[in-house]
């Protein structure tokens, strides 16, 4: 019987969602995931440590992502404001959509769960898939380790 409670207890306790603050260091990409979609609506905030493979740019903001395909349920996409680009081009002389690949780098933010909409023919569709992106809308955010 008493392994049975021990047992309820160990089950109940890894289901809670932990309270996190912005001090928390995380490395493991699948744990980022899997707690930012645990907090949702809310994000996980803390500073992340990740691998990018990958990066491209749409409307003006440059995504750095953590697997090639940027769709991949296992990518995290570290989104980069215009304003950040800019600062990052005048400090080191390069674009971030280039500089950061193949590189570990340290942001400081919310991971937080997104849904993204397919577009058909220039509209949304109702089809839809959901990224964790962490917004980075400071230089001081983001660093290779």
């Amino acid at each position: 019987m008493k392994y049975l409670l021990f047992i309820a207890v160990f089950f109940l306790s890894a289901c809670s969602t932990p309270n996190v603050s912005k001090n928390v260091y995380f490395t493991n990409v699948m744990d980022i995931i899997a707690l930012s979609e645990g907090n949702t609506p809310d994000g996980l905030k803390g500073t992340f440590q990740l691998p990018i493979k990958a990066s491209g740019t749409q409307h003006r903001t440059t995504y750095l992502n953590t697997e090639l395909d940027y769709r991949d349920r296992r990518n995290i996409s570290v989104s980069l404001h215009p304003k950040v680009i800019r600062d990052f081009i005048a400090k080191f002389g390069a674009h971030p959509e280039s500089y950061f690949i193949n590189k570990t780098i340290l942001v400081t933010g919310e991971a937080k769960r997104v849904k993204i909409y397919f577009a058909s023919n220039g509209k949304l569709t109702e089809t839809y898939y959901f990224q964790t992106h962490i917004q980075v809308d400071s230089l001081s955010q983001i660093k290779v380790v």
